[in-house]
């Protein structure tokens, strides 16, 4: 069967009902465990769930069991479900896998059979996958994160004043279970009004204007002194290290040299920027909202002639080796030798 998307899987579970047999994959598990629960609550009602839900995790199911909880008659129910989880346990022909397989062949009209696969493995499965309907929970672009991110916070019963969502998306980007525990947190507040900017910083322990996103922002701007002042309070934070600030300053160079090259054709204004626009669209990035990065690109283009970006990302490769050399522990010094090289090059090319 073909690997379907997430829109698709629900548009169908809501206008046709459920498919006698899922296999769910990606690199989401929040997203796959949201789609379990809603194929439990189309199918069960919660009284029944007791008698008529069975959730068992692959590698611990013998053939037999498996078989006989696909094969159970519901009890004071027209159906059953059945999840497996941990499916990545049988990429090996285990016996469970070719029981499953064996069932699939034939499956029981009353019984829902639901295989997830751990984020920890995102190959597909080809044998499973075409037999079963298959879904692919991958990373989400950054707008379905915020309307997820909006979605949780009513399942708190939490506001979010102007700026705070945004804040938080910025410090944990777009790690759904990140972002769930954070809203878990904020709920706890007990508080009438809105979440504001400042709670949210207090929570996390990332402040405004003291994320990975500002950082690269201030390199590409030319700020030097205000990139080189974060670098400290930035590598001090949960998750981050110098790699992954130097990977995001190379996509930024990047998005700044396709800027560059719509600017130098002529484009001005809201040219440039629809011109930029339709080259992120092209690619459909995650990770990020396409206007938002759109703008920062076209505003940093009259400052990044190409010559000038070439020698950026050559600068930035340089500093990813030596942070990745394992004889350099000092990652602040590397950054910031590469912030002032970076601002030397604007010198080089006036």
């Amino acid at each position: 069967m073909p690997t379907h998307t997430m829109k698709t899987f629900y548009g169908k579970l809501k206008k046709q009902g459920p498919e006698s047999a899922y296999y769910l994959l990606g690199s989401e598990d929040v997203l796959k465990d949201e789609a379990v629960s809603q194929i439990i609550e189309r199918v069960l009602d919660e009284s029944s769930q007791d008698f008529n839900l069975d959730q068992v995790s692959a590698g611990q199911i013998d053939p037999a069991g498996l078989t006989d909880l696909c094969n159970t008659l519901p009890m004071m129910a027209d159906r059953r479900v059945v999840v497996v989880r941990g499916v990545e346990a049988w990429k090996r022909k285990t016996r469970a896998k070719k029981a499953a397989l064996a069932y699939l062949q034939n499956p029981a009209p009353e019984t829902i059979l639901i295989l997830v696969q751990s984020a920890d493995d995102e190959k597909v499965d080809k044998t499973l996958a075409a037999a079963a309907y298959t879904v692919e929970f991958g990373e989400m672009p950054a707008e379905d994160t915020a309307r997820w991110l909006k979605r949780e916070a009513d399942r708190h019963g939490i506001r979010f004043d102007r700026g705070a969502d945004e804040h938080l998306l910025a410090t944990v980007g777009a790690n759904l279970a990140a972002l769930r525990s954070e809203v878990a947190k904020l709920s706890g507040l007990a508080v009438d009004a809105p979440i504001t900017v400042q709670q949210v910083g207090d929570v996390v322990g990332i402040h405004q204007g003291e994320t990975l996103t500002d950082w690269r922002d201030a390199v590409l701007a030319g700020d030097a002194a205000r990139a080189a002042s974060l670098i400290e309070s930035i590598l001090n934070q949960s998750g981050a290290t110098g790699v992954r600030l130097v990977m995001a300053l190379g996509t930024a160079l990047i998005g700044a040299g396709v800027a560059r090259a719509h600017y130098d054709t002529g484009k001005r204004g809201r040219a440039l920027y629809s011109a930029v626009f339709n080259s992120i669209k092209a690619v459909r990035p995650y990770g990020f909202k396409w206007g938002d990065e759109a703008t920062k690109w076209a505003s940093w283009a009259p400052q990044w002639p190409v010559p000038r970006i070439r020698l950026a990302i050559d600068d930035a490769r340089r500093a990813d080796e030596l942070l990745k050399d394992t004889h350099v522990s000092d990652d602040a010094g590397v950054l910031t030798d590469l912030v002032m090289r970076l601002a030397a090059g604007k010198e080089v090319m006036t």
